[in-house]
């Protein structure tokens, strides 16, 4: 490479960093600006807040009426008596809670009871009473075990 081609390639890289240091020196020199205050009213503008948004969708019902849908629960309930059929476990645990569903677990083969079942709450939330009323309670003249239903492994 010839001298005068470096010679210029030299200039031009010395005069870009003289250009660079005048234009951060005249930044230096001027004020910086003061950042804009801004309030939130201004930010926000016309937003309704949550509270009126939620009178509105539901339009005036009492908001403390609100709840959530009921999650059902399963109970097992065994020691069952040959003699308990379906309608018998709803109509033993429908005075305590809302019963979804009431069922007997039979043989396939046979029909017969295999002497245990499935009673699911509407509600999760009876759970607790209903265990503790019908642990071990009499039905059909067999003692009942009732616990919370477990999944298959």
């Amino acid at each position: 490479m010839s001298t005068p081609q470096k010679r210029s390639r030299e200039s031009k890289r010395d005069e870009k960093a003289r250009d660079k240091a005048y234009r951060r020196s005249q930044k230096r020199g001027t004020p910086s600006a003061e950042p804009e205050l801004v309030t939130a009213g201004e930010i926000a503008g016309n937003l309704r807040s949550i509270d009126e948004v939620m009178e509105s969708l539901f339009a005036g019902a009492n908001m403390g009426e609100r709840r959530a849908a009921p999650i059902p629960s399963k109970l097992f309930v065994g020691s069952l008596s040959d003699d308990t059929n379906n309608a018998a476990l709803r109509a033993h645990f429908s005075p305590l809670a809302e019963i979804a569903e009431a069922v007997v677990i039979t043989d396939r083969a046979t029909g017969a009871t295999r002497n245990f079942g499935f009673v699911t709450l509407a509600d999760r939330k009876d759970t607790p009473a209903v265990i503790e009323a019908l642990h071990l309670s009499e039905l059909d003249g067999s003692r009942i075990v009732v616990n919370v239903a477990t999944e298959r492994r």
